[in-house]
């Protein structure tokens, strides 16, 4: 089955980006700025960050959320191995002066919960250490994007749980067993503490011992 497909319409002169959601299949190559998707024998051009590059490095198959740009001059496509990524990418590009190489730039300096942080903290230096982020550019992407993401996430923040992906997925699983998030984020904490090789399975036990 082919991933889903959103057209492309022109409407009184203007072109609309058409979507497509997610592509699944194997990694015929990989670069660390680019990835060619098998889909069923039709191979997709993607560009990547470095976030994305190592997280896939090792896996033959999978699946990318995308993002497709439509130009003029061509077609892009962008894709990044969670939805977490590619929500802070969208979110950059909606910026004036951030394009789509400068915020891909970004996922690869920075991982998306670090950008959040930054841009939360209002801390423009960490911002403008990333190559084509002036201070004027950094200034805007604070401004713009620091409401928008406190009221999705500031709980996150305040928690002093800066997720990573094994700790991601230990929360949602606890959060629907029925454990109040809260309680999850104190119980995942309080199992890291001891020990920080836990797989999924184990740190998930672990957390639920101590709550």
């Amino acid at each position: 089955m082919f991933p889903l497909v959103e057209r492309q319409f022109s409407f009184s002169g203007r072109t609309f980006a058409s979507m497509i959601a997610y592509l699944k299949g194997t990694f015929a190559y990989k670069s660390p700025a680019m990835v060619y998707v098998d889909v069923q024998g039709v191979g997709y051009e993607v560009n990547i960050s470095l976030h994305t590059y190592g997280k896939i490095n090792s896996l033959e198959k999978g699946t990318l959320y995308t993002h497709l740009q439509i130009k003029e001059d061509g077609h892009t496509l962008y894709g990044f191995f969670d939805q977490d990524e590619k929500s802070m990418f969208v979110k950059l590009i909606s910026i004036s002066g951030v394009g789509a190489a400068t915020a891909r730039m970004m996922l690869s300096s920075m991982k998306p919960e670090e950008i959040q942080l930054a841009i939360l903290a209002g801390n423009t230096k960490q911002l403008e250490g990333i190559k084509g982020i002036g201070k004027k550019t950094a200034e805007r992407i604070v401004l713009e994007l620091r409401d928008k993401l406190g009221k999705l996430d500031s709980q996150n923040v305040n928690s002093g749980l800066i997720y990573n992906t094994l700790e991601q997925d230990a929360l949602n699983a606890l959060q629907a067993l029925g454990i109040p998030k809260p309680a999850a984020e104190g119980a995942i904490k309080k199992a890291l503490s001891g020990n920080s090789n836990y797989n999924l399975e184990q740190l998930i036990k672990k957390a639920l011992q101590s709550i």
